[in-house]
């Protein structure tokens, strides 16, 4: 057996020593650090796809990304398992809405700011702000259009609130279950297409709409000229994060779907605005009718009010 003094642990002062003792010896200085070589693809990427691939990322980065901030999952019939939709907190959602207000040339939304922590809490509370916002806008602004009228009372409409919520919800999340199934079909067709999850397409469109609050507001000027110039100014805003974040998912697909995919983004995005204003703040003016004057002689005299 080894002795206790040929088991104590021996410094060895120099490298020569050991290769003389033992010259196939490998050794290894840990004061250089080993250079790992970097991975080589085997193809050349096209030119100018090097800035869309890094807007999307790589499989690795997203699965260091997904599995950074994965969370522990809950049955979804739970309390636990909705709560991690609510997860986040203001200077996120803040900041998510100013990526929507100003977005950034050539970024992609999703990438930027939802895919690290997707939450429903920003969208839902938008668009429940949006909600009451052109509902009591609009009933504003059919007021101001009649004050001074005499023959005017006002009578707030309610029933703008519900419809106002069935068109704003509806859009949230009917437009983007359509567009999340399109992009599941697709990427069995074209293996190139990036999908993203149904919640990251559901806070894209949420915070899109945040740019509509400050608009529906602006909206109770009774100035057509000025609200087709906020509408269009907002379509710019709000179409350009739409843009931005779905044209790299699809440009890989065929040209004619691809470029039909992100005109039908645009052509819903644009209804929801044209809608919204036609209806809530150009209505038409109330056919009030003209009130009835009993004559003296018996007889019924109707005045004509314009």
């Amino acid at each position: 057996m080894a002795t206790a003094d040929e088991l104590k642990f021996q410094e060895f002062d120099d490298a020569a020593n050991l290769l003389a003792a033992n010259p196939d010896a490998t050794t290894i200085s840990i004061d250089e650090p080993v250079e790992i070589p970097k991975n080589q693809h085997s193809h050349r990427q096209e030119p100018g796809r090097e800035e869309d691939d890094e807007l999307l990322g790589t499989d690795d980065s997203d699965k260091t990304e997904l599995l950074a901030g994965q969370k522990k999952s809950a049955p979804f019939w739970t309390f636990d398992y909705y709560q991690t939709f609510f997860d986040v907190d203001t200077y996120q959602v803040l900041d998510r809405i100013k990526g929507s207000v100003f977005p950034v040339p050539g970024k992609n939304f999703v990438r930027l700011y939802i895919r690290s922590n997707p939450d429903l809490y920003g969208p839902f509370w938008i668009c429940a702000t949006l909600v009451f916002t052109i509902a009591v806008s609009g009933n504003l602004s059919n007021f101001f259009i009649h004050l001074g009228k005499p023959t005017y009372r006002y009578v707030p409409e309610f029933r703008k609130v519900s419809i106002a919520a069935t068109t704003i919800y509806a859009y949230a999340w009917l437009v983007p279950l359509a567009l999340w199934g399109f992009l599941m079909w697709r990427n069995s067709k074209v293996m190139n297409i990036v999908s993203y999850s149904f919640l990251e397409i559901v806070c894209v469109y949420g915070y899109s709409l945040f740019i509509y609050i400050p608009t529906a507001i602006l909206w109770i000027i009774p100035q057509k000229v000025v609200r087709w110039v906020l509408v269009v100014f907002s379509l710019c805003v709000s179409g350009s994060v739409l843009v931005m974040t779905f044209w790299p998912a699809v440009r890989d697909d065929n040209r004619r779907i691809a470029v039909a995919t992100v005109a039908t983004v645009l052509l819903l995005h644009a209804l929801l605005a044209v809608g919204c204003l036609a209806y809530f703040f150009d209505a038409p003016e109330l056919d009030i009718p003209a009130p009835i004057i009993p004559a003296h002689n018996g007889t019924t005299v109707i005045t004509k009010s314009h």
